[in-house]
């Protein structure tokens, strides 16, 4: 009799083993938010609208564990947040709004540089945010926000 209920007592000190060491490496005790260096744009920058050459976006990234994805939000601040859902007219301008992701799993730094937000020619000047995320391996997030302008017409001393 002391024998089964020793075999039960192993059977169940390595079934418990197995089910709390079969756990993810990257999100067992992770909780560190990824940091966020954005360069580019500054805040408060001017960005110009219809501009092809598109938005000089500049950023570094870093987790302690593993970085996944970060994700870029422009809307319009012209009232406080409360965004207007009416249909505009072909001849008016239009809200400028982006919103993309991109996947940088399996990196613990990453240094980012393209222009691929392109500020279409009809797109509403004004006061914008620009909201960027970041999220590790283990699903901790990190955002920072900026307040950018969008104008027809800009000074054209920026350097690349």
């Amino acid at each position: 009799m002391k024998a089964k209920i020793n075999f039960y007592f192993v059977c169940l000190t390595v079934m418990s083993f197995v089910i709390f060491s079969s756990c993810s490496k990257y999100d067992d005790g992770d909780t560190t938010k990824p940091v966020i260096n954005l360069i580019e744009p500054a805040e408060g920058e001017i960005l110009k609208i219809g501009d092809d050459s598109g938005v000089h976006f500049d950023l570094e990234l870093s987790d302690n564990v593993m970085l996944k994805s970060y994700k870029v939000d422009i809307h319009p601040n012209f009232d406080g947040h409360a965004h207007s859902t009416m249909l505009k007219s072909s001849l008016e301008t239009v809200d400028f709004i982006f919103n993309k992701s991109w996947d940088i799993y399996g990196n613990k730094n990453a240094d980012i540089h393209h222009h691929e937000i392109k500020i279409v020619a009809n797109s509403t000047p004004g006061n914008y945010h620009l909201i960027l995320y970041c999220t590790d391996a283990a699903g901790n997030e990190s955002h920072l926000a900026r307040n950018i302008v969008l104008s027809t017409e800009i000074a054209e001393n920026h350097e690349h």
